[in-house]
């Protein structure tokens, strides 16, 4: 069967866990050209691999957040996974802790998350350099002798896969990989080094005329991978299978077959102080087990993949810098993903131009993204509307409540699924421009914890802007916290701002007291905020006085300080009243006022007084009283994915 037929045979919605690297990529853009239902991820590092593939198709995901993982899988909800993550396998990756992190550690925790999964097969990345000091030809049950982080990480990784196939009955292979070469590689690696030169006509010095490798050609390995997730069994399941040719060849033979090829005319020059301080001179694969479980063996000459990994490079290097195409001049690159919440209530209309505009965006500042719409019981066909753009874009996530909560329930509706590195909360009647999220992200890529939207003017009546300023400045005033004035819910928060706010168990929240609450660094950037693009708002009087009344009794006891205040004030004009009275009845009887218009201003004033009082501590009161009855903030009805309505699981 050729290869792409097997791909499209593959069970699918496919998952390609570092979609960036060498191999990840080349499965990802292999598996693209044949079918649509193909997801790769992406973490850290510059993705140059990943140009021209949809952004549709390209997801972040980091291994060691198990809510990224969970958020992931649970989106894309694969039936087969190609996990190509690593790290150490280069010899200038020389932290030690990320390696075993992510080789090991973080794969631990993706089988506990895919043991939960029906999938049809998970093939692993695995390497030939498990083997360590053992590498001439080892049959898959030798004995592993690692001799480096990377390679002891490896062998743990090799065991834990035995243990979840064997003993927990997952379909779970691993592929111990040897000296792969072709397109995309990186361009610190012998086989892009050599083609490199060889297009300038020359060859680069090698590391000893006598040092074996096994090479084997990209299309070769993706063929393994195929053929894997096809006949995955029982008997695969825990395995660990060498791919390689099963031919060492020598790096004089390797200089040869290039300058025949290539047509070159020079000197071979060896360097000994080349490669990897771990490297052993003979490594070649016994490819015994895969021709035995796989019926696969390599079909492509030594001769035939260099000229096609040249070509490859001959054609890309027109425009791009050949070395500027490796992990070697890539910090690692963090802040790279944004979780957008959007609380929706009869914003129908507004959606569908809502997520053009993050989505464009997202797009131009080249972050990953998703999308979360929260529909809080609106009256009108949000659902509907979110579903169908949830089938174009697996971005996009929906919520649906069971009833109408509040903005911010909703916003904290999504806050709590939201998986990626940063959460931007926005109203969902495009009062707050997307627009502005490329000036959050450049503050928060430059340090900042929280970004928010300063609204120094509103397109408004000025009688109501007026109103507005006045609140968040007598606000600011009388919190206990400082909180930035006419500062909305409009903002982007880094996840461990996120984490904090979530602790915040308060069933009637004000989350921008709340975002003030937890500190961090935060800074605002100034905007115009328009009128609501389509209907009429929600908001009138009633509901900004209750907005009002929420802020302050949530954030401030101002007003209990002020009554007590007001009680001593009056209790010492009481007494003086009092002394004053009986000195001028005994110095001047006749000077007592006269009449009961004294007398009843002194019982209005101290009886409204005792109301006032008496209103201000219901509302304490009467705060105290919601949050003892610990109902839950908002009730999930169901979850949008992929076109589908899904009811939501109660237990989250």
């Amino acid at each position: 069967m050729h290869l792409d037929n097997k791909l499209k045979n593959i069970a699918g919605p496919v998952l390609i866990l570092g979609a960036s690297g060498f191999i990840g990529a080349n499965l990802l853009h292999r598996l693209i050209k044949v079918r649509t239902d193909v997801f790769g991820t992406i973490f850290s590092g510059d993705a140059w691999r990943l140009d021209g593939i949809p952004s549709s198709h390209i997801s972040y995901i980091n291994l060691q957040d198990p809510v990224s993982v969970k958020s992931a899988l649970h989106r894309i909800s694969p039936k087969t996974i190609f996990d190509c993550t690593s790290f150490g396998a280069y010899s200038f990756e020389h932290d030690h802790e990320r390696v075993h992190t992510t080789n090991y550690t973080s794969f631990i925790q993706l089988m506990e998350e895919v043991a939960q999964m029906e999938l049809a097969a998970f093939v692993h990345a695995g390497s030939s350099s498990e083997y360590g000091l053992n590498c001439e030809a080892p049959i898959e049950d030798s004995q592993l002798i690692p001799n480096s982080h990377y390679a002891v990480s490896k062998v743990a990784a090799a065991a834990a896969i035995t243990y979840f196939g064997k003993i927990r009955n997952i379909p779970v292979t691993n592929l111990r990989l040897y000296s792969v070469y072709g397109p995309f590689e990186d361009s610190s690696r012998l086989i892009p080094t050599l083609c490199e030169k060889s297009l300038k006509g020359d060859l680069p010095a090698l590391a000893g005329p006598k040092i074996s490798r096994d090479f084997i050609y990209i299309d070769d390995v993706v063929e393994a991978f195929a053929d894997t997730a096809l006949l995955m069994n029982p008997s695969l399941f825990g395995e660990s299978i060498n791919i390689g040719t099963g031919v060492p060849v020598t790096l004089a033979e390797l200089a040869d077959v290039a300058i025949t090829c290539f047509d070159l005319k020079v000197e071979i020059q060896f360097n000994s102080a080349a490669g990897r301080a771990w490297d052993t001179d003979n490594w070649y694969a016994n490819t015994e087990k895969a021709k035995r479980l796989l019926n696969w063996s390599a079909k492509t000459k030594l001769s035939d993949g260099l000229k096609k990994t040249r070509n490859w490079w001959e054609a890309y290097l027109t425009t791009s810098n050949f070395e500027k195409l490796t992990k070697r001049a890539q910090p690692r690159k963090e802040k790279n993903s944004i979780s957008a919440v959007i609380a929706c209530y009869r914003d129908g209309q507004a959606i569908p131009i809502m997520h053009e505009r993050l989505q464009r965006v997202f797009h131009k500042i080249g972050i990953d993204y998703e999308i979360i719409f929260v529909n809080d019981s609106s009256p009108d066909d949000s659902a509907e509307v979110i579903r169908e753009i949830s089938a174009r874009d697996p971005h996009v996530i929906g919520i649906t409540h069971s009833r109408n909560f509040g903005s911010q329930a909703a916003f904290r509706s999504g806050m709590e699924i939201a998986s990626k590195e940063a959460v931007v909360l926005m109203d969902g009647d495009l009062q707050d421009p997307p627009e502005l999220i490329e000036a959050f992200v450049e503050r928060w890529r430059a340090g900042a914890d929280v970004v928010y939207g300063r609204r120094i003017k509103r397109e408004m009546p000025v009688l109501i802007e007026a109103c507005y300023r006045a609140f968040y400045r007598i606000f600011s005033a009388m919190s206990e916290v400082p909180v930035p004035k006419d500062a909305g819910d409009f903002s982007l928060m880094d996840r461990h701002v996120v984490y904090w706010l979530l602790q915040c168990q308060e069933r009637d929240s004000f989350l921008r007291g709340l975002r003030a609450y937890v500190g961090f660094r935060q800074e605002g950037v100034d905007y115009v905020r328009p009128e609501r693009m389509f209907g009429v708002s929600t908001n009138n009087w009633i509901k900004n006085i209750g907005w009002a009344k929420k802020g302050v009794f949530s954030f401030s006891r101002m007003p209990l300080h002020l009554l007590t205040a007001a009680g001593s004030i009056t209790c010492l004009g009481t007494l003086f009243l009092a002394i004053y009275s009986i000195a001028v009845r005994l110095l001047d009887a006749n000077s007592v006022p006269k009449g009961i218009t004294f007398v009843s201003l002194l019982i209005m004033f101290f009886g409204s007084s005792t109301l006032l009082g008496i209103g201000l501590l219901g509302e304490y009161i009467g705060k105290i009283f919601e949050e003892s009855k610990a109902r839950p903030p908002f009730i999930r009805r169901s979850m949008i994915m992929r076109g589908e309505i899904r009811p939501s699981n109660p237990r989250g």
